[in-house]
């Protein structure tokens, strides 16, 4: 019997008009600045992560638009993207641990380039309406951890005083969200709603009962099994 989620996936519309209406007003207020505008596709190349209510959400949807030879091209695309960005986080991570500046891999880590799966080749996202919230907000000045970031093709100016979205607070609503759906589903994985998928993985993943630790848990065949060759 499938999950219900739409309880959760409203909460999270609801916090995406939020966005939205706020993305909306700076664009209004400081139209020369925002250059945001259809085929600018810069934002599809960075490297982010989703939440947990997020991911679902978009795989969701991504059901819903497309099947067949469409969807298993697409999956194929994903697959070879989440591939690049684990080979980037591993490498990071070897970095670090032989010694290298944490927070220097990490700046060198958000400058990398990697074409998102759902752009498609007119340089429109595939699944646009449906976007997740950093996709979203991608234009505006925007603040994580007391760090201001902006947009490399805006004309807003670094340093210069703008209204500044805060995204900790965003994220903060994004797991409260993820959170209640873990706890309203019954899972077994308390602290599911920490984990954050990047948009590839988020497509491939089969978010089934057994993923997201419904139901009781299956108990693991102790017996030998002979090794295919």
């Amino acid at each position: 019997m499938p999950i219900d989620l739409k309880e959760y996936f409203t909460q999270y519309e609801a916090l995406v008009q939020v966005v939205d209406g706020v993305f909306d007003k700076v664009k209004q207020e400081y139209a020369n600045e925002v250059f945001c505008r259809e085929k600018c596709s810069d934002c599809c190349y960075a490297i982010f992560d989703l939440t947990l209510v997020e991911a679902l959400y978009l795989k969701e949807q991504f059901l819903k638009k497309f099947s067949g030879k469409e969807k298993s091209e697409l999956l194929e695309i994903a697959d070879k993207t989440d591939r690049a960005l684990i080979k980037l986080k591993r490498d990071a991570y070897k970095k670090v641990q032989n010694g290298a500046d944490q927070l220097e891999i990490v700046g060198k880590m958000s400058q990398e380039r990697i074409r998102c799966p759902l752009l498609g080749q007119d340089n429109l996202c595939l699944m646009y309406e449906h976007r997740p919230i950093t996709c979203r907000v991608y234009g505006i000045p925007v603040s994580t951890a007391g760090a201001s970031h902006i947009c490399g093709r805006t004309n807003f100016i670094q340093g210069n005083p703008y209204p500044t979205l805060n995204m900790d607070k965003i994220y903060t609503q994004l797991q409260l969200i993820s959170a209640k759906l873990i706890k309203g589903i019954e899972s077994r994985n308390i602290k599911m709603h920490e984990l954050l998928i990047p948009v590839s993985m988020a497509l491939i993943t089969d978010f089934n009962e057994e993923f997201l630790g419904v139901g009781p848990e299956k108990k693991k065949d102790s017996r030998p099994h002979c090794k295919r060759t």
